[in-house]
């Protein structure tokens, strides 16, 4: 199995990224800098900002790099102290620093000090005072003190007493301290003799909207000053999300707050780009070579890889690399390439997805060699792109498998995807015959090994992954991103300006998060007794957004029952079906499992004539 985490080994080609990064931090004319490292959750972002540092560190021994993760200090009462205590204590740990730098320190510890008590009071609404001369900080209400003070001084003085208090609370010391604050780092800068500060901000689209500003203020207000750089290592949405949710009252609807923000922070944004198939293809292939090799040949093979790249990226091909330094890969860069097309179009292009795909697949394997069983990895794969991108046709198979029926079904499945000339004749299929007309079944059918062969007891392969046929959502529900879970709680809310958004939303998301948010958004409506009709149209909006969708909207449909139907729905079911061409099916349901519903049958039927 592979570590879902962070890694050095570049196995994306992302080198050009990291040089990118390395080039402008080491350009002193450009500094101070902020380098914005975008990419969707899972990209890469973390094992390139460990990248970078590694070369940085490799080429210049007086860099002083420091990787600060956000989410860690998502609880601390103020992110902002916590970066810049994080920082100082980087400098306190170096040995050669001066005099002049030393004071420096101890003066920006106690900035640090009073920004703490500041966000305190903040937090309490003045709760917290200055009191006894300047800088003197008491931990006791205005209310108390003007309480103790009730019979003692006269109401102009109390009055005098609390205008003093709030005074101080609007910080005017701490503003000229600010000031101050930039003039001393820069000072410690100098005089730590170090190159040059590199912060790397990871982890920050984890964190809540008011830790990412915390992080943001304290990079925009107190350390972009002197030879320094940061790296932020996020989703840019988030960050947009986080400055809109914070001026959402900012007049003006045509400004974009959210991106104007990012453009004055960062100077040099640097996108990772999604995964292609080809890129895919080779991802997966080095993580499987990874696993299969010994130390000794994996290396040898991605130095000589490495190699190639460098000669010619487009040209360059791992298979082509093995072969010329004879380490036999074919079986695994076989699987690598059957599973590269579906899942670089499913998992959009995602590492970590591709990652977690991988590492299911392995556990399962070694789960049946525990029972004395073995499974083989290319029909495992295959079997898991269904459970992953088709949950419900794999639910279906499933029961199929227990009752007998699915291999004779499967086989004939096979032979008309894979036929010269097309066939029409679909009257062998049963369960299966809606998959015939989605594109991605008739491309996940090429793919070898054909599951229609008898021999291959498929029914041992639904017995390693029955744990997720027993949940009601499907195992990829349980893994999406932060956005994806986010968007699946809005779209099932009874806002309509919420679920439009969240709809419009949507599209931004690989077309696997979308499926795992169909299937459980259904799996939650079947549950939930009579459907209601706001929830339903928002699910049949979303199901029929893309041909890809379409069929899992209509095995979900096929689900409900006849008590769960009012006829205040059929207008909405008759949209998606025959926005879907799916007419004929609703018309099957409506004699047969649906039958019983006379009134909402009437309707579906009026409501599929018109139009």
């Amino acid at each position: 199995m592979w570590k879902d985490s962070e890694t050095e080994l570049d196995f994306l080609d992302y080198n050009y990224l990291v040089e990118s990064m390395v080039e402008i931090i080491k350009d002193d004319s450009l500094l101070p800098a902020c380098i914005g490292l975008y990419g969707d959750w899972g990209s890469g972002k973390s094992s390139l900002i460990r990248m970078c540092k590694s070369q940085l560190e490799k080429e210049d021994d007086k860099v002083k790099c420091l990787i600060f993760n956000g989410w860690l200090f998502e609880n601390y009462d103020d992110a902002k102290t916590a970066i810049l205590g994080e920082i100082l204590d980087a400098f306190k740990e170096e040995a050669k620093l001066y005099d002049k730098a030393g004071r420096a320190i101890k003066a920006l510890y106690k900035s640090i000090d009073k920004l703490k008590i500041a966000k305190s009071s903040l937090k309490f609404g003045l709760d917290f005072f200055l009191t006894g001369g300047l800088g003197t900080l008491v931990d006791l209400t205005i209310k108390k003190v003007l309480e103790s003070a009730s019979g003692k001084l006269p109401d102009m003085e109390l009055d005098n007493v609390e205008k003093s208090i709030k005074d101080e609370l609007d910080y005017k010391e701490l503003r000229e301290d600010i000031r101050e604050f930039q003039k001393m780092f820069a000072e410690l800068l100098e005089g730590s003799k170090i190159s040059r500060l590199v912060v790397f901000v990871d982890e920050l689209d984890r964190c809540r909207p008011d830790t990412i500003l915390d992080t943001l203020e304290a990079i925009k207000l107190f350390l972009f000053t002197g030879k320094a750089a940061f790296v932020l290592g996020t989703d840019e949405r988030h960050i947009a999300y986080a400055v809109k949710s914070k001026f959402k009252d900012i007049e003006g609807q045509e400004i974009d707050i959210g991106k104007e923000y990012l453009e004055k922070l960062v100077q040099y944004p640097i996108k990772i780009p999604r995964l292609d198939s080809k890129e895919v293809e080779t991802y997966i292939g080095c993580l499987l070579l990874q696993s299969d090799l010994d130390d000794t040949s994996f290396n040898k093979l991605i130095d000589a890889f490495h190699e190639a790249q460098n000669e010619d990226f487009m040209t360059a091909s791992l298979t082509e690399v093995a072969t010329e330094i004879d380490v036999d890969t074919k079986d695994t860069l076989t699987t690598a390439h059957q599973l590269s097309n579906l899942l670089a179009h499913g998992l959009n292009g995602n590492p970590r997805q591709c990652k977690r795909f991988l590492n299911m697949m392995d556990l399962r394997i070694k789960q049946a060699s525990y029972k004395k069983k073995a499974l083989d990895r290319r029909v495992l794969a295959k079997m898991m792109m269904l459970e992953y991108f088709r949950n419900n046709v794999f639910k279906k198979m499933a029961v199929m498998a227990h009752e007998g029926t699915l291999q004779a079904e499967l086989a004939e499945f096979e032979s008309i995807c894979n036929a010269d000339e097309p066939r029409d004749d679909k009257s062998k299929l049963k369960e299966l015959q809606d998959c015939i007309t989605d594109d991605w079944f008739m491309t996940w059918s090429r793919i070898t090994p054909k599951l229609g062969n008898e021999e291959l007891k498929l029914d041992l392969y639904f017995y390693f992954s029955r744990t997720s046929l027993e949940e009601r959502l499907s195992l990829l529900t349980t893994s999406l991103s932060p956005k994806a879970r986010e968007l699946l709680t809005l779209l099932m809310s009874q806002s309509e300006l919420v679920v439009q958004k969240a709809l419009k939303d949507s599209e931004e998301l690989p077309s696997h998060e979308v499926i795992s948010i169909i299937d459980a958004f259904g799996s939650q409506l079947l549950s939930m007794g009579q459907a209601n009709e706001t929830q339903m149209k928002t699910f049949l909006s979303l199901a029929g957004s893309k041909q890809e969708f379409w069929s899992e909207g209509m095995l979900l449909l096929c689900r409900f029952s006849v008590e769960q139907l009012t006829p205040s729905l059929a207008a909405h079911i008759a949209e998606f079906a025959k926005k879907s061409s799916q007419e004929d099916k609703l018309q099957e349901l409506c004699t047969g499992k649906w039958a019983a519903n006379k009134k909402f049958t009437i309707f579906l039927k009026n409501s599929l004539k018109q139009g």
